[in-house]
């Protein structure tokens, strides 16, 4: 078939290969997340970054901007990814955007059925994943249903805010040249098929994000919102995310601002994806979303417990979601900023809403970074004004050997620490550009060497041996400071250990918060760690620590230095 497309009609959705096949279990792997402007654009001749000689002197501006990056960039530095131990990439939105608008981020589409020039073409795409796929990697795109990019205007150009459900008139396409009508490729939208002012809500933009059914029919700030509902919109859109499984072979979608679509078409556009991607060999496609909200929310949409709000009905929509809630606490409790119960609890929800909470961690997508944080105020990395780095250490170690499928974006391993009033500060350059990290331009941040990502390297590689880290029950586990008075922390300086327990296999993970040196004794299962047996440290292989009785209880005596973690398993 052609690459370039203007009408859904001509698509023809026959795969003319066999299909790269799913993974078995998405917990298997370890997800890299990309900004795909703000990664790598192929330079080879860009200096690496020293922080003892680098001139800092970023233009403030240019992180508005288009940076570059492409998809041969991400090529190029396929192995980079997968030393660092992640087997999947999730890239940003690939799709064309306006010519004319500074839309770097990808998510506002003009074009559903190419990719941004800017970015390459769609044998870049395929290229990219046939790559990805030859070295056992696997690729996922994130996706937008919900909205299009500011494509067209409201009567006068004018801005239209929501009020009271009230649905305004259609104005008028964006054309570069008005008087010339809609000209092919960067006038309106694309396919055709979406320049029908039907396939929008026309509501205006949303003012109060969370009252519904406003923050569902309202636009996206100045992104027009489309009309799910409409059965017309939804097959529509899900040719199109067919046609993209098609071309390029992908593993996954990414869906963003679930919320701002009914429950009713997430399930039907789930449905639908997840039958054709089967059809074709791929039997375990994944679909996971963007839902900002507690877990009870996010119960509604996610694998065997989807349901309709109010109602018993049960039906298939998203394989996982990323996972707020734990993003909302782990920061805090890691840095030590937040009582270690407010993580637990987190766990302790799943009991009510999941009857086998180890089978729960196929369900949650888990970060510490990313993209957009709606609601933080200053918004920041991880490490934004944070001297500690080893504590990102600590953060990602928490990802690797606890519930869920665990996410890290691009950066974190180098150390990002960007921060402030807007996304941009989030999203510098990993190829250096002029928008790099640290306040620099023309630096490139591909340290394999860096303390952080050979921490990282570590962790994920045991993590990959290890099941019980991939599939196990999770308990937090009580300490003592003096091996007789046992209770869980309850403040930031302590150590915080808890075990991933799989059949007979328990590994016990402990990481010191303190910025100083901790003796613990921690407890472990008396059954599957018995007394006088020795538990090493997998990161350690030379650290064998003896399990011994204190009155009930079986423990270990745990000597971690400040923001150590240790990962330990018992000696055979």
């Amino acid at each position: 078939m052609s690459d370039i497309f203007k009408s859904l009609s001509e698509i023809d959705f026959k795969f003319k290969n066999k299909a790269f096949p799913s993974p078995i279990d998405w917990r298997d792997h370890f997800i890299y997340f990309l900004l795909v402007d703000r990664f790598n654009n192929g330079d080879k001749k860009i200096p690496a970054y020293n922080p003892t000689t680098a001139i800092h002197n970023r233009d403030d501006s240019e992180g508005e901007k288009w940076q570059r990056g492409t998809l041969k960039g991400i090529i190029d530095k396929l192995d980079y990814i997968k030393n660092l131990g992640c087997t999947a990439i999730w890239l940003s939105p690939v799709f064309k955007n306006r010519k004319e608008m500074n839309t770097y981020h990808g998510y506002a589409i003009q074009n559903f059925l190419d990719i941004d020039p800017r970015f390459g073409t769609i044998k870049d795409l395929q290229k990219l994943v046939q790559t990805a796929h030859k070295k056992d990697m696997y690729v996922i795109l994130d996706i937008v249903v919900n909205h299009t990019g500011d494509n067209w205007m409201y009567p006068g150009g004018y801005t239209y805010y929501y009020s009271n459900g009230e649905k305004f008139p259609f104005g008028s396409w964006r054309t570069i040249e008005q008087e010339k009508g809609i000209q092919w490729p960067n006038d309106a939208v694309w396919p055709v098929e979406f320049q029908n002012p039907e396939f929008y809500r026309r509501k205006g933009e949303i003012v109060h994000w969370d009252e519904f059914p406003e923050a569902r029919e309202g636009d996206f700030c100045s992104l027009k919102e489309l009309d799910t509902s409409n059965k017309m919109v939804l097959k529509s859109l899900i040719d199109i995310y067919k046609f993209w499984i098609a071309m390029t072979d992908i593993d996954g979608y990414r869906l963003d601002a679930i919320k701002h679509i009914e429950d009713s078409s997430t399930s039907i556009f789930c449905s639908a994806i997840r039958e054709y991607a089967e059809k074709i060999g791929k039997k375990n496609f994944f679909l996971f979303g963007e839902i900002i909200g507690d877990d009870k929310l996010i119960d509604q949409y996610i694998g065997r417990n989807a349901r309709l709000p109010d109602s018993n009905e049960r039906f298939p929509s998203l394989d996982a979601a990323l996972d707020f809630p734990l993003w909302g606490v782990l920061e805090w409790v890691i840095k030590g900023l937040s009582n270690p119960y407010e993580l637990r609890a987190r766990y302790e929800r799943f009991k009510e809403l999941y009857s086998d909470h180890g089978q729960a961690s196929q369900y949650f997508v888990t970060f510490v970074d990313n993209h957009d944080q709606i609601g933080r105020n200053p918004k920041g990395r991880f490490l934004y004004n944070n001297p500690f780095q080893n504590q990102a250490k600590l953060a990602i170690g928490y990802l690797l050997t606890s519930i869920g499928i665990p996410c890290i974006y691009y950066g974190t391993e180098q150390g990002f620490n960007g921060g402030g009033d807007n996304d941009k500060y989030l999203r510098e350059c990993m190829f250096g550009g002029k928008w790099g990290a640290f306040n620099t331009t023309g630096y490139h941040f591909f340290n394999a060497e860096h303390p952080l990502y050979k921490n990282i390297r570590q962790i994920a590689g045991i993590r990959k041996k290890e099941p019980a880290l991939r599939y196990g029950r999770q308990y937090f586990r009580e300490i003592s400071g003096n091996g007789i008075d046992f209770g869980f922390p309850i403040d930031g300086k302590c150590t915080l250990a808890y075990s991933r327990i799989l059949d007979d296999t328990e590994i016990l993970i402990a990481l010191n918060l303190d910025s100083e040196p901790r003796i613990d004794y921690v407890t472990v299962d008396s059954y599957l760690s018995p007394q006088g047996k020795k538990m090493v440290n997998l990161l350690n292989p030379e650290e064998a620590i003896e399990i011994i009785k204190t009155g009930a209880r079986n423990a270990v005596r745990l000597n971690l230095t400040q923001h150590e973690i240790g990962i330990y398993k018992l000696l055979i």
